[in-house]
C-alpha cells in the first residue's frame, strides 16, 4: 500500500514516491511526462499537470491507484522464479532479459535469453498464456516490457524485483554484480563490477 494517500494537491514527486508505476501510466494513457512537450517538474501540482493536457483529475487518481494494482500483480521475486523453474507441475516459465548486449556479457543468468528485435516478434507467436519473467538490472525496464505485453494479451507475463542484481544476492552469487556509472572523459554510461567500485572506495586493491 502506498505510504501516502496522494490528491490533487499533491506534488509530482509525491506522486512518483508513493506510487511507482505512475510515471508509466500516466505516459500511456494521457501522454503526460516522457518528453519535453509534455514533461513536468517535481514539485507541480498534479492537478495543475493534469488540467494543462485537459484531463479530469479523479479520472487520473483513480487510473494511478488502478496501475498500481496491476503492477504489484505483475512483479515476482527472484525465489519464486527460482521454484517456477524448479516445478514438475506446470510449464516453467522463460526468462527473458531486457538489457543491453553489454551488460548481459558482463553478468546474465543461465538459460535466460537477451531480448533482440527478433525474439520480440517471436514473443508475439507464443500462446498468451506462456510464463514469461522479464529482468533487467534492478527491476524497472523490466517493468516495462512485462507491462507492455500484459497489455497485449499475455496472461502470465512478469517482472522479476530487483532484477539481476537481486539475483546475484538472493540466488545465486557467481553472478556478477555491477553498476552503471558515467565515464568522467566522455560523459557516456559505463558498466563497472560493483566488487571493484567497493574494493576502491575503501581503498583496496582487488587481487
Amino acid at each position: 500500500m502506498p505510504a501516502t494517500k496522494i490528491t490533487p494537491q499533491s506534488t509530482m514527486q509525491e506522486v512518483l514516491d508513493n506510487y511507482p508505476s505512475a510515471q508509466r501510466a500516466l505516459f500511456r494513457r494521457y501522454h503526460i511526462g516522457g518528453c519535453h512537450s509534455c514533461g513536468y517538474e517535481p514539485d507541480e501540482i498534479l492537478g495543475e499537470v493534469v488540467a494543462r493536457h485537459n484531463a479530469d483529475v479523479n479520472e487520473v487518481l483513480a487510473f494511478i491507484e488502478e496501475a498500481e494494482q496491476i503492477d504489484q500483480k505483475i512483479k515476482v521475486s527472484p525465489k519464486e522464479v527460482v521454484e517456477a523453474l524448479k516445478s514438475e507441475n506446470g510449464q516453467k516459465p522463460r526468462l527473458i532479459d531486457v538489457r543491453t548486449p553489454e551488460e548481459y556479457k558482463l553478468a546474465h543468468i543461465e538459460s535466460s535469453q537477451l531480448i533482440t528485435e527478433d525474439l520480440a516478434q517471436e514473443i508475439y507467436t507464443w500462446p498468451k498464456d506462456t510464463p514469461i519473467v522479464f529482468f533487467c538490472h534492478h527491476g524497472n525496464r523490466s517493468m516495462d516490457a512485462a507491462a507492455y505485453f500484459a497489455g497485449h494479451g499475455f496472461t502470465n507475463a512478469k517482472s522479476m524485483t530487483g532484477g539481476i542484481d537481486a539475483w546475484s544476492q538472493d540466488v545465486d552469487s557467481k553472478v556478477p554484480r555491477y553498476e552503471i556509472a558515467r565515464d568522467m572523459n566522455t560523459g557516456r554510461p559505463t558498466l563497472r563490477p560493483l566488487r571493484t567500485v567497493v574494493s576502491q572506495a575503501e581503498g583496496c586493491i582487488n587481487p
